[in-house]
């Protein structure tokens, strides 16, 4: 049986691929899209998987420390390792910030004689306790280098911040030496992470600056609650005092084998009165809050891309059609049915939307690593937006459909 769908087509080929390439662009947008969604969820994911916790200790009524800041005492996590069911416990403090990369500092770039301004890198600066390798909040494998083995001044990097061994950074007031790179080591937001020793960190999340510690101590030193002149050595103790940093932002619980999170948990917050949160929390406050917000604004975007196929399909498929209806009418004088007609419509249309579900396809797979996000493409959303294609082509060649179906035979011999 000769195909009037693939005869049209061959007959304006080009027309036709030019229109489906133009198609493909935009739907492999739409895939990238969908891949930035994934990407953000399995950013988050991850994020959980390399803190090696069961279960988030943070301040009483807050959801940090990813999605709301939080505060501790450095000393909790002593009173939480003695509970029944903890294996381990380790502080960690999070600070996402600006981090300074130094011009010629003895990395492998410099060493062969390329000169480099200095830059800033956003990033998740993490403080890791020590520990050494296989604590709660130390990067669980490194792909370059060694892990932290100083208590101050050494820094191990995720690949995407772009730093290299050997280079040096500067966090807050400390320079830095990066000795060990790692990857997929990133903040919910996607930032790469910089891991430093706990104590650094503290120092750069809580450090002020000079005026405010000489105002401080100015203010300190000119109470007499303080200063009292019976009493030596009691305003250095106060001083002392305001100017060390025993605050972390959570302490990450590792649970026993044979004991349930959710148990440790609810023990933790019954004696403790701090917030526990369990694996399974916490992916819920990731996904289901930190992210929701970009989720419904990808989905808004997903749905007005969807839109403009739909009307850039039916518009050509429409086109196309009004420019034989000469030969339609001599295909409805020849006693050709209707439903013949539309069939070969809806052939073009499904044609046009898998030449640009391919080329979209191809071209998100393209575009992906060169987002500044991690861009997830999964089978099920590629089957999901095969289906969604081809659907829409369907519909949108309706417009067509009826435009063909209420041309007169009698136009075949019109004038």
């Amino acid at each position: 049986m000769i195909s009037l769908a693939g005869r049209d087509i061959l007959h304006a080929w080009g027309k036709f691929v030019f229109t489906g390439i133009g198609l493909g662009l935009l739907i492999g947008v739409t895939l990238t899209m969908a891949g930035v969604y994934r990407g953000m969820v399995d950013d988050g994911r991850a994020l959980l998987d390399n803190s090696g916790a069961d279960i988030w200790v943070v301040q009483q009524g807050t959801l940090g420390p990813y999605a709301e800041p939080s505060s501790l005492n450095d000393s909790t996590w002593r009173s939480l390792r003695a509970l029944p069911g903890v294996q381990d416990a380790a502080n960690v403090t999070y600070l996402t910030m600006q981090v300074q990369r130094l011009a010629g500092n003895g990395s492998a770039a410099d060493a062969a004689g390329t000169a480099r301004a200095a830059s800033d890198v956003r990033a998740m600066v993490v403080g890791i306790a020590p520990g050494g390798s296989g604590t709660p909040g130390w990067p669980p494998y490194l792909v370059a280098g060694r892990q932290l083995t100083r208590s101050h001044y050494e820094a191990v990097a995720d690949i995407a911040s772009g730093l290299a061994l050997g280079e040096r950074i500067q966090i807050r007031r400390n320079v830095y030496t990066v000795v060990g790179l790692t990857r997929r080591m990133v903040s919910s937001g996607g930032d790469p992470m910089v891991f430093i020793p706990l104590k650094d960190a503290q120092a750069a999340q809580f450090l002020r600056d000079n005026d405010a510690l000489w105002q401080s101590r100015h203010r300190t030193a000119a109470n007499p609650a303080f200063n009292r002149p019976g009493v030596p050595g009691l305003l250095d103790a106060v001083i002392a005092s305001q100017s060390s940093n025993p605050s972390v932002n959570a302490v990450l619980v590792r649970v026993r084998p044979g004991h349930d999170a959710e148990e440790v948990a609810a023990s933790i917050q019954r004696w403790q009165r701090l917030t526990a949160t369990t694996r399974a929390q916490m992916e819920d406050i990731l996904v289901g809050k930190l992210i929701a917000t970009s989720a419904k604004q990808i989905g808004m975007f997903l749905a007005i891309l969807a839109l403009v196929s739909a009307a850039i399909v039916a518009f050509i498929i429409y086109t196309l059609t009004l420019g034989k209806i000469r030969e339609i009418a001599v295909l409805k004088l020849i006693g050709t049915k209707n439903r013949t007609i539309a069939g070969m419509i809806v052939q073009q249309a499904l044609g046009l939307g898998i030449i640009g579900f391919v080329v979209g396809k191809i071209s998100a797979t393209l575009m992906a690593p060169a987002f500044p996000k991690y861009v997830l493409l999964v089978p099920e959303d590629t089957a999901m937006g095969l289906a969604a294609i081809l659907a829409i082509c369907v519909l949108a060649s309706g417009v067509a459909i009826r435009a063909a179906l209420r041309v007169d035979p009698a136009e075949a011999v019109g004038g």
